[in-house]
């Protein structure tokens, strides 16, 4: 009697701990399908939250079809720059290339897509490279935006610093011809940060990892003097 008894407890332990392990194991899958859930979810969440994005901005005028920089000329050889009102070397880059630039398209030779793309926000306290490139969308809006581009690069402020103030922005604009009241209040409103972000996110998605990036129909140019630079529209022209 005590071993069948014996072997009844046994037997019930056992029981109990075989429905312990599928109480476990379904918990534990119930986590797991939850976790799975949250993830597909999260994902899903992102994916419209980036595609919302990309599509929610006004691009000026003057930028092309896909709304990821503003064209200068009609040339038939096409010069993308991907420059940062930040950047030094861009600077430097303006005034050792700009005027070749300048003349590639004044000649009928090439047409160029200025990309006003905000790498640097980091180097300033104020998020600069946005701003600069938001208000160069202004100055498209108001027909300036060439005189706005080299009015910018010629007053660029110092890495690291607050960068020039919105106030300052405008005064820029109205000295190169542009109306204070309509640039100032396209300026302030922040049109074209959106704008901005799109132009950003699509030069980082074309791999562009610095500033100034120059590329001659979709192939980037390591030779940034006059020379290379002409050099490489003639080739790509023939």
């Amino acid at each position: 009697m005590s071993s069948r008894k014996g072997r009844n407890e046994a037997a019930r332990v056992v029981r109990e701990q075989l429905a312990r392990e599928k109480r476990r194991k379904r918990t534990l899958w119930t986590s797991v399908g939850a976790v799975v859930v949250l993830v597909i979810a999260g994902l899903i969440g992102w994916s419209v939250y980036s595609s919302q994005k990309s599509d929610t901005f006004t691009a000026p005028p003057g930028a092309n079809d896909a709304g990821t920089g503003v064209v200068l000329g009609t040339g038939p050889v096409t010069i993308d720059l991907y420059e940062d009102y930040l950047c030094p070397a861009c600077k430097q880059f303006q005034q050792a290339s700009g005027e070749t630039v300048n003349q590639l398209v004044s000649s009928g030779k090439a047409k160029v897509v200025f990309h006003p793309v905000a790498y640097l926000n980091r180097f300033s306290t104020t998020e600069y490279s946005t701003r600069s490139s938001a208000a160069s969308g202004c100055a498209a809006k108001g027909g300036k935006f060439k005189e706005f581009t080299d009015a910018l690069f010629a007053q660029q402020p110092a890495e690291g610093s607050a960068g020039l103030s919105n106030d300052q922005l405008i005064d820029i604009g109205a000295g190169v011809g542009l109306d204070r009241d309509d640039f100032g209040s396209c300026v302030r409103d922040g049109t074209y940060t959106a704008w901005t972000e799109h132009v950003t996110d699509d030069a980082s998605k074309a791999g562009v990892t610095g500033t100034p990036t120059i590329k001659v129909n979709g192939t980037a140019v390591e030779d940034r003097s006059p020379a290379g630079i002409t050099a490489a529209v003639e080739a790509a022209g023939k």
